[in-house]
């Protein structure tokens, strides 16, 4: 049968599917739509198969805040370009939206919620890889609950969430948001690991205490030095490592007189209440993945060969 730029054009509008790619399961589904969509979305589920080994590590990070509830997630992409257009970072927001509404415990069960009346997450995540010709993957999310400061850098290089609490005199102050505003951005400028001394594993400061103390073994000054002295002397420089990696210990950025717990205090005092960081989560886009190594000069002459 016939098939009309119209429905074409639908169907297309529809699924975000490509021109061709429409036209072509109009044909297979004799024109019928409802098997048009189902046509699309099972090659979608093949051609979603074939890139699933491929480097996905651009992407985004992005927030979303409704009512008293937060969320984190990080989408990743094989390129910049896909990451860039508008369709995927609208899609990032539905996945968002529809994390805060289903609350799943993991990300398999984010991605059997529902993103719309006839779309799994994962079945949107599917067409969107069937659309793009790219490998995409939901890598993580995390949802906060109660009241947060948020911040995205670099067009969602990075992304923060952290958490407070204290009284209605301080939280509800005109000058708590540009307090926790610069909270945020200290998380993001800082990459910090922990919140204060009591939320570092115990297996992390033995570590950096082992690193400190055969540096110390290793200097030639400290070879006749006692065991005692030398413990102590370790135990000390910990100090430097609590510093660096937690967040209330940590220097603040915007005045270097003051520590993030010595701010927190000197803000709680001027807005007349009690205030309190119950914790923060950090997402870097790609942290930790392989990245593509993309070879312009092979690229080239693959295409040339092809002519």
């Amino acid at each position: 049968m016939a098939i009309s730029a119209k429905d074409v054009a639908e169907l297309r509008r529809k699924t975000g599917a490509g021109m061709m790619e429409c036209k072509k399961a109009l044909t297979e589904s004799n024109g019928d739509f409802d098997e048009a969509v189902k046509y699309l979305r099972e090659s979608g589920v093949a051609v979603a198969a074939k890139k699933a080994d491929r480097i996905a590590a651009e992407g985004r990070v992005d927030i979303l805040t409704e009512g008293d509830v937060t969320a984190m997630v990080e989408i990743n992409t094989e390129t910049d370009f896909v990451a860039n257009t508008d369709t995927f970072k609208a899609f990032v927001k539905d996945v968002l939206a529809a994390a805060i509404k289903n609350r799943p415990a993991d990300l398999d069960a984010l991605l059997a919620g529902k993103m719309n009346d006839t779309q799994t997450v994962g079945e949107a995540l599917t067409e969107q890889i069937a659309n793009t010709k790219e490998n995409i993957k939901i890598r993580r999310f995390v949802l906060v609950d109660g009241l947060v400061s948020t911040y995205i850098h670099g067009n969602g290089v990075t992304g923060v969430i952290v958490s407070f609490s204290g009284d209605d005199a301080a939280l509800k102050s005109e000058g708590f948001d540009e307090y926790s505003k610069n909270v945020a951005l200290q998380v993001a400028a800082m990459n910090c690991l922990y919140l204060d001394r009591d939320h570092v594993p115990q297996a992390a400061i033995d570590d950096e205490k082992e690193v400190i103390m055969r540096t110390i073994k290793n200097d030639p000054a400290n070879e006749k030095k006692p065991a005692n002295i030398i413990e102590k002397m370790a135990t000390g420089r910990l100090g430097k490592f609590f510093e660096t990696y937690c967040l209330v210990d940590q220097v603040y950025i915007k005045d270097d007189s003051l520590t993030i717990a010595k701010y927190t205090d000197a803000a709680a005092k001027a807005l007349g209440g009690a205030l309190k960081i119950e914790g923060f989560v950090r997402f870097d886009k790609g942290e930790g993945l392989e990245k593509r190594s993309d070879d312009l000069a092979a690229e080239i002459e693959k295409l040339v060969g092809k002519i």
